[in-house]
C-alpha cells in the first residue's frame, strides 16, 4: 500500500451483516468514481470469524449488482490500526471499543461512519440483525450514503 492510497476498515460488532455491507458500498461506490483504495471489514467481537455474510446482507447486496457471498468474518487485529489510513465503526459502542483497544502505534483515523455524511453525524447505522429483511435495505441506504460521502471526501 502506498501512502497516497486510502485503506478503509468497516467495522460491526460480528462482521456478518452491516460492515460487509459497508464495505460493499464503499468498493462500489469507489470503483464507479475511478478511485483507487483498498477496502475491508471486520468485527469487535469473535463469534462469527471465518462465517460468510447473514444470507440477508448477501440477498441484499446481490438486489443492489454486488457478490458478496465470499466475505468472510474477521475480528479486527493490532495491526490493522497501521495497515489502514481509516476505520470506521457503525455505531458509537464499536467505536468505543476501537479506542478501547487501539495500540499506542495506531496511525488509523477512527470515526463514526455515519460522521461523512452531512446530516447525519452521530448517528448509528442500523443494525438489521434481529429484523427482517427490510432493516437490511435501510442498512444498505445507510452505508450507501456514507460511501458516497466517503467517496466525495476522499476525491477533495
Amino acid at each position: 500500500m502506498t501512502a497516497s492510497k486510502p485503506a478503509i476498515l468497516f467495522v460491526c460488532l460480528g462482521n456478518i451483516c452491516r460492515s460487509p455491507l459497508a464495505e460493499a458500498a464503499f468498493r462500489a461506490e469507489a470503483d464507479r468514481a475511478g478511485l483507487s483504495v483498498e477496502a475491508d471489514s471486520a468485527g469487535t467481537g469473535d463469534w462469527h470469524i471465518g462465517a460468510g455474510p447473514d444470507r440477508r446482507a448477501v440477498a441484499t447486496a446481490k438486489r443492489h449488482g454486488i457478490d458478496i457471498s465470499d466475505y468472510r468474518a474477521r475480528q479486527v487485529s493490532a495491526g490493522d490500526f497501521r495497515r489502514f489510513t481509516h476505520i470506521f465503526a457503525l455505531d458509537a459502542n464499536n467505536l468505543a471499543d476501537l479506542q478501547a483497544i487501539a495500540p499506542a502505534d495506531s496511525t488509523a483515523e477512527l470515526d463514526l461512519l455515519l460522521n461523512v455524511a452531512p446530516g447525519r453525524e452521530g448517528q448509528a447505522v442500523q443494525d438489521p440483525y434481529y429484523g427482517d429483511d427490510e432493516g437490511f435495505e435501510t442498512t444498505w441506504n445507510d452505508v450507501t450514503t456514507a460511501a458516497r460521502a466517503l467517496v466525495e471526501r476522499l476525491r477533495t
